[in-house]
């Protein structure tokens, strides 16, 4: 097992809900990821979704798109990203990352480094999965095969709009988790309705049979109480976006720590 499934395995042992949080590499600075990526995991993360910064992110809501805008203009590229997996894996040996980005900035790093150099050096680096929101599941097998051959999950996301014949498509290469998003439209977008979300769940688990994480709309520890009764894995990115946008990095830090903890202890119910 690698450690993605090593940690839905642990805590589904203690009947726990995944705690997923995504940030965004490079924001609000390089030089404050890796810290983040540790108090997170200090905070009651299980898993951390890295993002990649990318200058078309057709899913990503307006917070998220400033902060990738953010890292590009410090020059944050995917060979930086792995960087910053490498360095956090100095201190950190269990904890999985996930990447999450666009297929271009994947592309262009194998264009520049070699054909399918980007999955030996992601393993290198640390990285446990990846979710290329533009990949098609028809279209990655083969990208698919030599993630798990390099012990590596590619990470699919489903949708409210996603029907029986996609769930299927996307079971056949899908490892790790899956991520549902519970929202139509971006990121950051609309209310969460945790009733919709209570119906899908049950028609996806018919298809996908590894763990379901749930994101887009969760903002509260109320919010992710309610889903952490029926998903996996609750995912919260747009929020923690939010609250690393002012400040000092020590209170960033402090402001970060805080609201993980809260839900941490929510979805412990605490």
């Amino acid at each position: 097992m690698n450690r993605i499934q090593t940690t839905f395995k642990a805590l589904q042992a203690h009947q726990q809900t995944a705690l997923i949080p995504y940030i965004m590499c490079g924001f609000p600075s390089p030089q404050i990821t890796v810290q983040l990526m540790h108090t997170l995991v200090s905070a009651g993360a299980n898993v951390i979704e890295l993002g990649i910064p990318f200058s078309d992110p057709m899913a990503d809501g307006p917070v998220i798109q400033k902060a990738g805008e953010c890292a590009l203009r410090f020059g944050v590229d995917l060979v930086q990203v792995l960087a910053t997996v490498k360095a956090f894996r100095q201190t950190d040996a269990s904890t999985p990352v996930v990447l999450m980005g666009y297929a271009n900035p994947i592309e262009s790093y194998d264009h520049h480094h070699g054909a399918w150099s980007f999955i030996d050096h992601a393993h290198e680096a640390g990285v446990d999965g990846v979710l290329v929101v533009d990949y098609p599941p028809e279209e990655c097998a083969e990208f698919a095969r030599r993630l798990r051959e390099k012990n590596m999950d590619l990470i699919f996301l489903l949708a409210p709009t996603s029907t029986s014949a996609r769930m299927e498509l996307v079971a056949k290469v899908a490892s790790g988790y899956v991520y549902y998003v519970s929202l139509k439209g971006i990121t950051g977008a609309g209310h969460l309705d945790t009733q919709a979300v209570e119906r899908m769940l049950p028609l996806i688990r018919e298809h996908v049979h590894i763990p379901v994480g749930v994101g887009f709309g969760i903002r509260d520890k109320d919010s992710a109480k309610a889903l952490s009764k029926v998903a996996d894995a609750v995912v919260i990115g747009t929020k923690l976006i939010e609250l690393l946008q002012e400040g000092t990095d020590a209170q960033r830090l402090e402001r970060l720590s805080t609201f993980m903890r809260d839900i941490r202890n929510a979805l412990d119910g605490h």
